[in-house]
């Protein structure tokens, strides 16, 4: 978890910059909740979430989701606005 930079829950990147009870401060998430029968200091049962994300969660189960990519647009990854291959001057 220590390795971890994005929510388990949304997918979206954490800035330890914020500190709590800032609701995108980072905390622990148990992913199969204790009430639950999950392992309260497991490693593999905790996971890096978002406050809100933690709290809006609670005691449920969620699926896995992946960390977005932070990837940059380019150019050529633009949809066409028109098909130029029948442009006539």
């Amino acid at each position: 978890m220590a390795t971890q930079t994005h929510c388990g829950i949304c997918g979206k990147p954490v800035d330890f910059g914020y500190k709590a009870p800032h609701p995108l401060s980072p905390t622990v998430d148990h992913i199969v909740p204790v009430s639950l029968g999950g392992h309260p200091s497991d490693i593999d049962n905790l996971q890096l979430a978002h406050r809100c994300c933690n709290r809006e969660k609670s005691n449920k189960l969620v699926p896995v989701v992946e960390a977005e990519d932070d990837k940059n647009i380019d150019n050529r990854d633009l949809p066409l606005s028109r098909d130029w291959s029948t442009y006539k001057a």
